[in-house]
């Protein structure tokens, strides 16, 4: 990356973060108040209204100070990168099931991906004010002060969060749940992919898998989890930025267990 790159995706984080806390700000208002309704896109998939304002506050906002840069939203049509290549990939709020049933746990995540690589990554908690921010090379930090992955180094004694997506099914869900708990883990699921990866930075958790996820979901989460020191499997291998894949991240003391326990195909220690 040159100077001028570095520089502009400097800039493009301190954007990340602000915005971040403003949409966090707008969610956390109407989570309080409840004052949305609830509707759903699929199986177990909520949606409300307020997915699509934050996520269109968030669009105009990062595209009105970088107005070439791509933008993958989870709520809207993708728009295509410019002549510098880079995209934002966001997600308004993840853990919209937890957010439409009055569960306190949900957040903002923000990407920015560049040349197939993840250069960003911001997930804010704004019932927790927690900003979570990495930038690839600089390390993760939570509301400014370093932070690392856990060092536990067995499963046996581990905290893992398994996500579930209605593309994998229940079978696999279930089958996933046996595998890591037979290996010793505790696992359990809050209902926030983001979250549960930005946790894995923090060492408050010490692995996510999940059989699919959606780029949105995670690739903030991504990097804060490399820049802590962890372990993340190839996410982007294919066509991940656009179809989602299987995801394993984690300290790097449960890596190769926690690799042979999920036993997601094309990930390998």
């Amino acid at each position: 990356m040159t100077s001028g790159a570095s520089t502009l995706m400097g800039m493009r984080l301190l954007a990340a973060q602000a915005v971040a806390r403003e949409a966090g700000a707008m969610a956390r208002r109407r989570f309080l108040d409840q004052s949305f309704t609830v509707g759903f896109k699929g199986p177990h998939d909520y949606l409300t209204e307020v997915d699509q304002e934050t996520e269109a506050f968030i669009a105009e906002r990062l595209l009105q100070v970088f107005p070439t840069d791509g933008f993958i939203g989870e709520e809207s049509k993708a728009r295509p990168a410019g002549e510098g290549g880079a995209a934002w990939v966001v997600d308004p709020i993840d853990g919209t099931a937890n957010f439409a049933r009055g569960v306190p746990h949900f957040c903002v995540s923000i990407a920015c991906v560049a040349a197939n690589r993840v250069e960003v990554g911001v997930i804010y908690d704004p019932i927790r004010d927690e900003l979570f921010a990495s930038r690839r090379g600089g390390g993760a930090r939570l509301n400014g002060a370093p932070m690392r992955a856990s060092g536990v180094n067995s499963l046996a004694s581990s905290q893992i969060e398994v996500g579930w997506n209605v593309r994998a099914g229940p079978e696999q869900f279930v089958s996933l749940l046996r595998r890591v708990a037979l290996a010793g883990a505790s696992p359990s699921r809050t209902g926030s992919g983001a979250l549960a990866l930005a946790y894995v930075a923090a060492g408050r958790r010490d692995g996510f898998l999940e059989h699919h996820i959606n780029a949105w979901d995670c690739l903030a989460g991504i990097l804060l989890v490399e820049e802590a020191g962890g372990y993340v499997s190839d996410y982007l291998r294919g066509d991940g930025l656009k179809k989602g894949n299987a995801l394993i991240a984690c300290a790097p003391g449960v890596k190769d267990a926690l690799i042979t326990a999920a036993a997601f195909e094309g990930v390998t220690a």
